[in-house]
């Protein structure tokens, strides 16, 4: 019988452990942390944003980097068949705006729990508090034996699949030690970069509205004079700048040193004419009130100081004072709120790693090394992201379950009488 090492107890891991159990080898999941899915547990801030409802062309639409490499992976394991996974292993699901799937119960621990009761009766092997430190080569390094652990432990097997993640959130464990494994196996690994984080603003008066979120607003990123994203949905302003799903969507579209600027849209539903007509009939019913007291029923109470100051119109002018250019013009910064970006906050902030190991040199069929066989890579270590509400789980469920069945294939058939052997740890 034939043994699979699995590299990472997080989404794709698990998964993948899982994969290569079915086809019937044995495998051993080995996960640094003292717990499996450690940055699973907070993502979606705690409820875990399992994966999105939509069809396939909106699962590629969502995808940034290297989507075509995807197909077999999403083909394979799509996302009605997570859907049904997590549902057949006790872990009930509900549907939210944006198709985004969560649990019931809106707690990711009962993701990881039916993970851990799958991986169970699977009889998957669990080394936690287990730090792997370096492929076991063979071979002039064209064929992986095993894992180095730390404490010099060595655990042997015919498959080996990397599933470390990123740079993201290391006080989960994702430290890029994939990305070593990865060179270790001659493979280039993509420039990384924080992915899907919130922005830094030059402005001050973002500070002034710290806390405050905005919903239902369009975002233009511009970038070198250049429209590089736009989207509508929910911002959070912060002591440093922007944050909340439409600007960590935004992020990556960010082209950095090219000078990039946000506008804000904070009435999208309506045209510039339309708005203007609502600003007519609001500055009528207010006509005698001071210009700062008559905007309760456009903004936020916080907004209304900075709308007031962006404006350009003095906070104590009568309302039935403002001409109509001042007035066109409010229209128009309404519409476009600038803010300047002074870059991107780091991984410690940022919910993904962009960057990765090079799709070129793996197998987007099987996701097997092209350099060293019996080595698979799958989620987030690999140059593979998307955006946000669910698709980047989507991305590691569905990787992790193509390498994992693969190597468990594979590892089950070289482990038949006359097939290659293992040893095992």
């Amino acid at each position: 019988m034939g043994k699979v090492i699995v590299i990472g107890g997080g989404a794709a891991g698990m998964m993948a452990a899982l994969a290569a159990a079915e086809k019937g080898c044995r495998v051993c999941l080995i996960e640094k942390n003292e717990k499996l899915g450690k940055k699973l547990f907070i993502t979606g801030k705690g409820r875990c944003n399992v994966t999105n409802a939509g069809d396939m062309e909106t699962l590629f639409a969502n995808v940034r980097a290297n989507g075509k490499f995807l197909y077999s992976a999403f083909y394979g394991y799509d996302n009605r068949r997570v859907m049904d996974f997590l549902e057949g292993a006790g872990c009930r699901l509900k549907t939210e705006r944006g198709d985004r799937v969560f649990p019931l119960s809106d707690h990711s621990s009962d993701v990881i729990s039916a993970f851990a009761r799958e991986l169970k009766r699977r009889g998957v092997e669990i080394l936690l508090n287990t730090e792997a430190k370096s492929l076991i080569l063979g071979k002039d390094e064209s064929i992986v034996e095993g894992v180095r652990l730390s404490g010099g432990r060595q655990v042997h097997g015919n498959m080996c699949v990397v599933c470390t993640g990123g740079l993201s959130y290391s006080s989960t464990g994702s430290t890029g030690d994939g990305y070593g494994f990865a060179k270790e196996a001659g493979h280039q690994v993509v420039g990384q970069r924080p992915g899907l984080v919130p922005f830094n603003a030059r402005e001050e008066w973002c500070g002034r509205l710290m806390g405050l979120s905005l919903k239902n607003v369009s975002l233009r990123l511009v970038c070198g004079g250049r429209e590089t994203y736009q989207g509508f949905g929910e911002m959070l302003f912060t002591h440093f700048g922007v944050s909340g799903p439409l600007v960590l969507s935004a992020s990556s579209h960010y082209e950095s040193g090219q000078g990039a600027v946000l506008y804000i849209d904070l009435k999208p539903a309506l045209t510039a004419e339309q708005l203007d007509k609502r600003l007519l009939r609001d500055f009528d019913e207010n006509k005698n009130k001071r210009f700062g007291n008559a905007l309760g029923g456009l903004f936020p109470m916080k907004l209304i100081p900075v709308m007031v100051e962006l404006s350009g119109i003095r906070s104590d002018k009568k309302v039935n004072e403002i001409t109509k250019e001042e007035r066109r013009r409010f229209g128009e910064l309404i519409k476009a709120v600038p803010l300047t970006v002074k870059g991107l906050r780091g991984y410690e902030e940022a919910i993904i790693t962009r960057g990765g190991v090079c799709v070129k040199e793996i197998n987007p069929s099987t996701m097997e090394s092209k350099k060293v066989k019996g080595l698979y890579f799958a989620g987030e270590v690999l140059d593979v992201d998307a955006l946000t509400g669910g698709f980047n789980l989507q991305i590691a469920w569905s990787t992790g379950h193509l390498a994992g069945s693969c190597a468990g294939a594979h590892s089950a058939a070289e482990g038949q009488p006359g097939g290659a052997g293992t040893s095992v740890s």
